[in-house]
């Protein structure tokens, strides 16, 4: 496949256009099924006429039905959707980004899905499920997943369609700042429940004193377990935020906000607040993983997308610890632009 896209490239680039339109409806398609084409043409930022005029051909096609209550995609659609997807990852050069940047930031595997999933919530649901494909990969009966909150995860979360023997969830971190459906606990909840395994909550607020952390855990025994759990986990499943965002979103004092982003953080994993270079520069307090302890989990997986968040990437991926990074082209691409604007491979990764 990869010949061919090099061939559509040189001989036929217009038709590249033409796939690329098609792939989008479909994946579009298959994420709000069923869908009228009023709603899709507001999705795509397209004509309602143009619409029409693709749809007819995919349904010509075989590849989309027309219901009453809208369109869906075929079984045959499915498939062919995901032949287009790897197809697209060629033609925009995704599979060799995924080998640089895997090389540039020392990790082990990067997964790179097209577009902006900050900007296209088909994109964003594609990357949740990317990552929920990369956990499926390495999940094993009896395994112990620690998975952290946000918007992201809660995405990863609802994609999961995995399945395995005693499995256990639980959240990375104490926190319960966030809207109750990104809670690490929710997110927990969620995951094993498509996992068919069982979940643990750790009911800790983020922002304790270290006395208070304790005092908490001298005193409950639950709470103990989960903590050691936690620690011992086989998978860590994590996102990754802009330093700033993640401080306001923690109900930080303006003040707060201001001396975090005075020491240069610009990325947010965990709690933890990372410069570009990957030094850990602030620490909110809380029970659960931390970033900078992350050698004795067996597979720790990042997911961020969206082109705002490429310097909380470089960030939180140069501070260590991380396996697999998924991400989206936007950020991807500007990541790689930091990376080479930065001559970060010898300044950055081998100065840590």
């Amino acid at each position: 496949m990869k010949d061919v896209a090099r061939l559509h490239r040189k001989i036929a680039p217009e038709l590249i256009t033409i796939i690329e339109d098609r792939y989008n409806i479909l994946r579009h398609i298959q994420f709000s099924q069923p869908v009228g084409r009023r709603a899709l043409a507001a999705m795509l930022d397209m004509g309602e006429r143009g619409i029409r005029a693709q749809v007819d051909f995919l349904k010509s096609a075989g590849l989309v039905d027309f219901t009453p209550l809208g369109m869906t995609i075929t079984r045959e659609g499915t498939a062919i959707l995901a032949d287009l997807a790897e197809y697209i990852r060629l033609m925009h050069g995704l599979t060799d980004l995924e080998e640089e940047l895997a090389s540039k930031l020392k990790l082990k595997r990067v997964v790179i899905i097209p577009g902006d999933s900050e900007e296209d919530q088909a994109a964003r649901r594609e990357l949740g499920r990317a990552a929920a494909g990369v956990l499926s990969q390495y999940l094993g009966n009896n395994s112990t997943i620690a998975v952290s909150g946000g918007s992201t995860m809660a995405v990863v979360a609802e994609a999961v369609q995995a399945s395995a023997a005693a499995v256990t969830v639980v959240p990375a971190r104490g926190g319960l700042g966030e809207e109750v459906e990104f809670q690490a606990n929710t997110v927990a909840s969620v995951m094993a429940a498509k996992l068919g395994g069982r979940y643990r909550m750790l009911h800790i607020p983020d922002g304790l004193s270290e006395k208070s952390l304790e005092i908490i855990l001298e005193n409950d025994s639950n709470m103990r377990m989960v903590a050691d759990m936690i620690r011992h986990a086989d998978i860590l499943i994590h996102g990754i935020g802009q330093a700033r965002e993640m401080a306001v979103r923690r109900n930080m004092s303006e003040a707060a906000v201001a001396e975090i982003l005075a020491t240069g953080a610009v990325g947010e994993a965990l709690g933890h607040y990372c410069s570009l270079q990957g030094e850990i520069v602030y620490v909110t307090n809380s029970v659960g993983l931390r970033l900078d302890e992350l050698e004795s989990i067996g597979l720790v997986v990042a997911v961020a997308g969206g082109s705002d968040k490429a310097q909380a990437i470089v960030a939180v991926t140069s501070a260590g610890g991380q396996s697999v990074l998924v991400t989206d082209e936007a950020a991807a691409r500007r990541v790689r632009t930091i990376i080479n604007h930065h001559n970060f491979e010898e300044e950055f990764i081998h100065g840590n």
